[in-house]
C-alpha cells in the first residue's frame, strides 16, 4: 500500500459487516459498519417509537464496534439501567455474530417527551449507569465495567467508559437514521444505522505511555506523555470528528469510501470483515433448563389457563410448556 491510498483486502464490505481497519502512520486501529436489514428487522419487530429506535440503534452499533474486538469465543453485553422513559437498553452480541437487542420504555412518559420536542437521547435515558460485560463462557470469570451514564448522547458516554475503564485514547461516531422508498407506489420505511470507532494504540515507545515510575508523588522533572496530547491522536481525532451522520448510513457512502475520505492522505489499510446477523440465542431448551430450577410454588404461579408461556422479549418467540413436566411427582 502507498501512502494517500487505501489498501483493500476483501470486496466491499456492504452492510451489516465490521470493517477493521488501521491507519499505521497515526498508530490508530478502528472498526467501521453500517447495519442495515439486521437493524432493520431488530427494530421493526417491536415497532419502537421512532425516539426509541434511533435510541436503541446506536446502542446495538456501539456493542458491535466494541464485541467485534473480542479474540475469543464469548459474547459482549451492552446494557443500561436508567431512571430515564427508557430505562433500560441491552444489546447482546457474539463474537460468531449473532446479535440481538431489546428496548424497555414507558410509552406514556416517551409521547409526553415527543410532543414536547424534549425526547433526546439524555432525556430518554435520565440518570443511571452503562455497563459493559465481557462473558468468555460458563467455565470463565466475567469482566464488567461500570459507568454513570454523563453526556449528552451514547458517543460520550462511550468516551467516558474507555477513559475510566480502559484507559485506551477512544473516539467513537454513530448515527441512526429512516430511508423512505417507494415499491410499487406503496412508501417503504426502513431504519440503517452506521458507527467509526478509533483508538490510539501506538507502537513506538516514545509514544508509549511511561509506566516505569514509582508509585506516589512523580519526580521532579520526569516527562510524562500525555497520549491525549499526542499530535497524531490530535490528527485523528480531528478527521474523524469531520464524519457526517449521513455519511454513516447511506448506503452511497460505503465505509470504505469513507475512510478512504478521511485517512487518504495518510494511507489506511483495511482488513477482512466480520458479518453480523439478526440472529436470537433464546431455544426452548434454554427455558425448559431455567423452569427445571422453579421450585413447585414458582411452577405453579407461572401456570395460566393449564400452561406455562414464556414469550423472548429480544425476537418475541412465544414458547408453551405443560407445568407438570416441572412439577416434583409426589
Amino acid at each position: 500500500m502507498t501512502a494517500g491510498g487505501i489498501g483493500v483486502v476483501t470486496a466491499p464490505a456492504g452492510d451489516d459487516a465490521v470493517l477493521p481497519f488501521e491507519v499505521a502512520a497515526l498508530d490508530v486501529r478502528g472498526r467501521a459498519i453500517q447495519m442495515g436489514p439486521a437493524l432493520d428487522a431488530i427494530l421493526a419487530r417491536h415497532a419502537y417509537p421512532d425516539p426509541v429506535s434511533k435510541l436503541l440503534g446506536e446502542a446495538l452499533v456501539l456493542a458491535v464496534l466494541l464485541g467485534s474486538s473480542l479474540k475469543f469465543d464469548g459474547k459482549f453485553i451492552l446494557q443500561t439501567e436508567t431512571d430515564g422513559p427508557v430505562d433500560m437498553l441491552v444489546v447482546d452480541y457474539r463474537t460468531d455474530g449473532g446479535v440481538r437487542a431489546y428496548a424497555r420504555f414507558d410509552a406514556g412518559r416517551v409521547a409526553a417527551a415527543e410532543e414536547l420536542g424534549t425526547a433526546l437521547p439524555a432525556a430518554l435515558l435520565g440518570r443511571g449507569v452503562l455497563a459493559m460485560t465481557i462473558d468468555q463462557g460458563p467455565q470463565m470469570s466475567r469482566y464488567q465495567g461500570i459507568v454513570p451514564l454523563e453526556g449528552d448522547s451514547l458517543e460520550e458516554v462511550a468516551h467516558t467508559y474507555f477513559r475510566q475503564s480502559e484507559q485506551i485514547p477512544t473516539r467513537v461516531r454513530l448515527a441512526v437514521a429512516e430511508f423512505h422508498s417507494r415499491d410499487g407506489g406503496a412508501l417503504q420505511r426502513t431504519w440503517r444505522a452506521g458507527g467509526l470507532m478509533i483508538q490510539f494504540l501506538p507502537d513506538a515507545p516514545e509514544r508509549m505511555r511511561r509506566s516505569d515510575l514509582p508509585g506516589g508523588d512523580v519526580p521532579e522533572g520526569a516527562e510524562i506523555q500525555d497520549r491525549e496530547e499526542d499530535d497524531a491522536w490530535i490528527e485523528a481525532q480531528s478527521l474523524v470528528g469531520t464524519t457526517e451522520d449521513h455519511e454513516l448510513t447511506d448506503p452511497a457512502v460505503p465505509s470504505e469510501r469513507l475512510l478512504y475520505r478521511l485517512f487518504h492522505e495518510r494511507g489506511v489499510r483495511v482488513f477482512s470483515t466480520t458479518p453480523v446477523e439478526d440472529r436470537c440465542s433464546c431455544s426452548r431448551e434454554k427455558i425448559s433448563g431455567l423452569l427445571d430450577s422453579f421450585s413447585d410454588d414458582e411452577i405453579r404461579e407461572s401456570t395460566e389457563d393449564g400452561r406455562i408461556v414464556v414469550t423472548c422479549e429480544f425476537c418475541g418467540t412465544a414458547y408453551q410448556f405443560d407445568p407438570a413436566q416441572f412439577m416434583d411427582e409426589e
